[in-house]
């Protein structure tokens, strides 16, 4: 399985989760994500027709490595992903956006029931903004636009997402780390 593709999408996935926007709750929170452009469609597709023909010690090894980020692909969702994340109560009050290393956030304003945002990542060189449609404090919908330099193109992904807080306990899913100052 190619690893660097799945990255890819873990970190798309990431970048698309809601800043902690106050009428959040806290605790775990159930993101799915839709993407599609470039050559992620078909990326996502070749990873789960992958993991499907894996044997199946080897495909439970990697779903349970998933899990531990947080992370299941959903079959047959067309490139749709699935990931349980962790809001601290601290994130919300905070209004963080986890990122991964190297990203930053370059611009978040909020009006109302939606915010806007922007970022740039330096690994893999890429950019994007997205908004975020709050529908009460337990769930929320968005739509990102990421722009990423691909063997000298420029490719562009699209990722709508829906998510909805599943409970105030986290579990075993740790909360993401910081970004770095």
């Amino acid at each position: 399985m190619r690893t660097p593709l799945l990255a890819a999408a873990a970190a798309l996935c990431i970048v698309a989760l809601p800043a902690g926007a106050q009428v959040l709750k806290p605790g775990l929170w159930e993101i799915n994500n839709k993407m599609s452009g470039g050559q992620m469609d078909q990326a996502m597709a070749e990873m789960q027709k992958e993991m499907a023909q894996m044997p199946p010690a080897e495909r439970k090894q990697m779903e349970a490595m998933l899990a531990k980020q947080g992370v299941r692909l959903s079959p047959n969702a067309g490139g749709g992903m699935t990931v349980q994340m962790c809001m601290t109560k601290e994130m919300v009050e905070r209004n963080d956006m986890p990122m991964q290393d190297g990203c930053r956030m370059t611009q978040n304003s909020r009006s109302g029931n939606t915010m806007k945002m922007a970022f740039a990542c330096t690994n893999p060189p890429s950019s994007g903004e997205g908004t975020f449609t709050f529908n009460g404090s337990e769930s929320y919908t968005s739509r990102m636009t990421m722009r990423m330099q691909e063997a000298g193109k420029t490719e562009t992904t699209t990722m709508n997402t829906t998510g909805k807080w599943l409970k105030a306990d986290c579990g075993n899913v740790k909360p993401p780390m910081p970004p770095k100052k």
